[in-house]
This record gives structure tokens, sequence and C-alpha cells, in this order.
């Protein structure tokens, strides 16, 4: 397997053929025959969660295969995510911090960015979003092949050689959309590789065997608790989790508690642990998001809500409990694992706002029972 890096900028010429053979008008409606490729570029602009789930693309087209060098073009900030992904070759990143440094800095690493993916050339780019820069990097890039979702934007068609719907009035999982752009081009995948891919690595690995043992809790004897999330209106009130915790307790249960270091998130797990009546133990703003996998992946149960680590403790193989609110659990649901699916009753969801009228406050998530969550807990706690 190719040597993996990661590129954030890089240098290369131009390729002098560029703009005058794309390949795209023979290859527009046929199956894609991958022995004539030798380099993939797979792109998911989106959040942490968004691009874990885009991982078993890389996995399918190395399987089919495994001659081809696979490359990413991510945010930076979710690298995380895929960096010891075994498929994947080279990580290209954007990094959002470009543009607060100024017009001419960020013109400067974006085109340093551009030779650095024109350098690979590519025969075929995996466009997963509606972004964009996608359609534009089909164009200048100029790959044999390239595939992205249906979009009526002016033009979009005429900047892939394939398309693939995307159904807008039945829910379908992310995961599956994503792999909708290879089924289009006459990859289909068995069950076994749609499975998630997420790997901590030794150093994360290491370092949370050191954390658990010197907090005396043992590998597979405790639930996991990750009640946060970025965006506010998809949490449960800091009272229901503090009296979860509590419920867990009375059944000889150990916790760990964890959360972003993100001044809102602390303050969610002050609240939880004012309400509880022994210490727990606590890694809020300790851990990198390789060392949260690693931590998921020794509990015997995670617990948490629509959020990046609930997508983490399904790729490592978690039992997971679930609480969905205003986003819908159809698409964004634990992929491949055993799980619970937590959700009120609420006729009006999974609406997809920020709260109710926009208040950052979700009813259909604050009514929930703690009875509720702790049934789905100790289903998953029986069944293992």
């Amino acid at each position: 397997m190719p040597k993996r890096t990661i590129v954030a900028t890089g240098k290369s010429g131009a390729r002098s053929k560029a703009w005058q053979n794309s390949g795209m008008s023979d290859d527009r409606a046929a199956p894609l025959d991958l022995s004539r490729a030798k380099r993939v570029l797979v792109t998911k602009l989106r959040h942490h969660g968004d691009v874990l789930l885009v991982s078993p693309v890389f996995s399918l087209l190395k399987a089919r295969a495994p001659h081809l060098e696979i490359d990413a073009l991510i945010y930076a900030e979710t690298a995380d995510m895929i960096s010891l992904h075994p498929a994947v070759s080279q990580v290209h990143m954007i990094d959002r911090e470009w543009k607060k440094r100024g017009v001419a800095v960020q013109g400067a690493k974006e085109w340093q960015l551009l030779r650095a993916m024109d350098k690979r050339h590519y025969d075929l780019i995996v466009h997963l979003t509606e972004h964009p820069r996608g359609a534009w990097l089909s164009q200048i890039l100029r790959p044999r092949w390239s595939v992205a979702p249906q979009h009526d934007r002016a033009l979009w068609k005429r900047c892939f050689s394939h398309v693939y719907p995307i159904p807008r009035h039945t829910p379908r999982h992310t995961v599956e959309s994503n792999l909708d752009a290879l089924r289009r081009l006459g990859i289909i995948p068995t069950e076994a590789e749609k499975k998630l891919v997420l790997v901590p690595g030794k150093a994360a690995d290491d370092k949370i065997d050191d954390m658990l043992r010197q907090a005396n809790v043992q590998r597979g004897k405790f639930i996991h608790i990750h009640p946060t999330s970025r965006w506010f209106f998809k949490t449960w009130p800091a009272e229901r989790v503090a009296d979860l915790i509590l419920e867990l307790g009375k059944a000889g249960h150990r916790v760990v508690l964890s959360a972003a270091p993100a001044q809102n998130e602390r303050a969610m797990i002050t609240a939880i642990k004012e309400r509880l009546k022994a210490p727990v133990v606590d890694f809020t703003g300790m851990l990198s998001l390789k060392e949260l996998a690693a931590l998921t992946s020794r509990a015997r149960l995670f617990i948490g809500v629509d959020s990046a680590p609930m997508h983490m403790a399904a790729a490592v193989g978690t039992p997971t409990v679930a609480l969905f609110g205003p986003s819908g659990e159809h698409q964004w649901g634990p992929w491949g694992v055993p799980h619970r699916l937590v959700t009120s009753d609420h006729p009006c969801r999974p609406c997809g706002n920020d709260g109710c009228g926009g208040s950052k406050v979700s009813e259909c998530l604050t009514t929930l029972p703690v009875e509720r969550v702790l049934a789905a807990a100790n289903e998953l706690l029986a069944a293992g």
C-alpha cells in the first residue's frame, strides 16, 4: 500500500493537456472499469460525523481494486476521522482558518492545495455533497470519470460524467447515500462492505489504557456517556443525564463521562456532576478525537445524542443508545452496531430545526423520560 501522507499544500506543474481531453464524452453513461484507474479523489466537505460515514466508500473502492491509490479532500478539523483508514493514501485538507488570515493568504493556500491535487492526476473524482467546489475541481483536474449527486444548479450535470439521484421523500441512511455514488458507477457493495472504519492508533490506545488504569476503571466494565453536542438543540437536559447516571449506579454500573473542551459543554458536565451523590470519572476536555474513539472502544455501552461521538461509537463496534430529537434517525442513526433509538412521540419530528421555533431548545428531547433511556440501556446490557 502506498505510504500515507497528509497534504494541506503542495507543488506541481500544470498538466499540459488538462483542458483538451477530459474523457467524459465517451464514458458518461458507462459503468466504471476500475482496472483503467490508478488514482481516485473522494471529497466530503462536511462535519466530523459526515466524514466518518464516508469510510465504507474508501473500503469498497480498495476491496474491488487493490491497486488504487485513494485520496480524500476534507476540512482539516475532520482529519482524525479517516487519517489512519487503511484504504486512504493521502488526505488533502482545507483549513477554515485560511480565510481569517486574509485574501492573499487564503488564495495562496488554495492555489498550493490545487497544485498538490493536480499533481496526483486523478482518474476518478467521487464528490459526495452538493458543494460547488466539486464541480469546478472536476473541470480543473479533468479526471476520466467524475460522479456527484444530482443538483438543479446550472451546468451541474455537465461538470460530471455520472450523477446519481438523492431520495427526497423517503429516508435513506447517509452511509447508503454515500455508497450510491459507487452504485452509479456499477460498483455494488455487499453488506459486509458497508462497515464503518475508524482507527484510533497506538498512541491513542496507549493513552486511554493508562487513563483508565489511573482511574481504576476496567476495560469492558464501564458505560461511556457523552451527553453533549456542538449543537445544544440536540442535547438532553443535564438533570436527566444526572438522574440516568444515578440509576445506572444503583445497578452497579460504572460511568465514564466525556465532552469537548468548549465552555458550554464543560458547563453542562459541571451541572451533571453537581447533581450526583458520588464522584464520577470525567475525561471532559482531555481527549483528542482519536483518544475519544479509543475510550469508546473499551466501553461496554455508549449513551449519547445525535453527534460525531455517537457515530464513532458505532464505528468501533460499541453497542449504542442514541437519543434523537429534531434530526432524523433514519438518516443518521448508529450504523452497523447493536443499538437502541430513543425518540419522543411528537408528530412534528424530525423537523430539522435548531430547536422549537428556532429557540435552541428541542421539546422532543427535553421531554424524554429517564425511564425510557434506562430501559434502552438495560436491553443492550442484557443482550451483551
